[in-house]
């Protein structure tokens, strides 16, 4: 049983996250949710806490980070756009059971005070920005450690934020390149 409340962005993503998990799901309907249903998060989030869940793209992206701007104490998932792929429609509704479950347990909280433990000058080093396959690399290194793809600029945010360690970051690293 997952102790957190998880949002997603539709009813077929409530229905998919619910098969995989024993937990309390709702869904923000897209863009369409207002300021009631924000003041509704902010207190599940200091009781049980949440788990934002949105769609590997755009819209849900853009989703997440107008959450997260009202909601400081909530966690993030990502499912890799691999995953949540079905006949060029990308959504959580789309992935399997398994998938949603490894994303949500990866879940990670983004940090209110910002560490400084990569920079720029090292994801450019180590091939992550900026060069021939450095988007696939950083997609596949995001997947690894549970903070979803991301332009050069928002991987290192996330990097920062999500509490990733240097000891982490370095087998995932490890992994990619074996």
């Amino acid at each position: 049983m997952i102790k957190e409340v998880i949002v997603v962005e539709g009813r077929d993503d409530i229905t998919a996250v619910k098969a995989a998990v024993d937990a309390e799901v709702i869904a923000t309907g897209g863009f369409g949710y207002n300021k009631e249903f924000i003041r509704n998060l902010k207190s599940i989030a200091e009781k049980t806490g949440i788990i934002i869940l949105t769609d590997p793209d755009y819209a849900g992206e853009q989703i997440r980070k107008d959450l997260s701007k009202h909601i400081k104490n909530c966690k993030h998932a990502f499912l890799p756009q691999g995953k949540a792929l079905k006949k060029n429609d990308i959504g959580v509704e789309n992935a399997n059971k398994e998938d949603i479950l490894e994303a949500i347990l990866k879940s990670r909280p983004s940090n209110v005070e910002r560490k400084e433990e990569f920079t720029k000058e090292e994801i450019i080093a180590l091939g992550l920005a900026g060069g021939e396959g450095s988007r696939e690399k950083r997609e596949e290194l995001g997947n690894i450690l549970g903070i979803g793809y991301a332009n050069s600029k928002q991987f290192l945010n996330r990097l920062n934020n999500f509490g990733i360690t240097r000891e982490e970051f370095e087998q995932a690293l490890e992994r990619i390149e074996k």
